[in-house]
């Protein structure tokens, strides 16, 4: 007879090991933490406020304003008035941020893909291509 699965088990340990996994494919990063969310959020959402980005970032405004300066120092993010208020400046990609951006995931994706290839064999690389699925319907709860 089967045994039951333990949730409470199952939802720990798959909290660990994708903890590990995100610090792993985090250390293959380019860019420092915060400059690769912000950069990413910009991407995913288009122009943000610097306010916008530190409640989205969860961190003070003084320090999403020293990140943004700093990438905009990089060449990566450009500064524009706000259409809908002109004392505000919204923040934005640049061609130079966006090609960054976009060679750091292809760089983190090369690792994982070569990491699964290497490391799965293929039965191992389908049942984590349909665990794929499901751990996005647990994302999107």
């Amino acid at each position: 007879m089967p045994t039951k699965t333990d949730p409470a088990l199952v939802a720990s340990e798959l909290r660990t090991v994708l903890g590990q996994l995100v610090r792993t494919l985090r250390a293959q990063h380019r860019f420092p933490l915060m400059h690769g969310a912000v950069l990413g959020r910009l991407d995913r959402e288009g122009a943000k406020g610097v306010s916008e980005l530190a409640v989205a970032e969860r961190v003070r405004p003084q320090s999403m304003a020293q990140t943004v300066s700093e990438l905009q120092a990089d060449g990566l993010l450009t500064r524009r008035p706000d259409p809908d208020d002109g004392r505000r400046a919204l923040v934005e990609l640049t061609n130079k941020g966006r090609a960054a951006l976009y060679a750091d995931r292809r760089a983190r994706d090369g690792w994982l893909a070569q990491a699964i290839e290497l490391d799965l064999s293929q039965s191992e690389q389908e049942v984590l291509a349909a665990a794929v699925e499901l751990l996005r319907r647990l994302a999107e709860r």
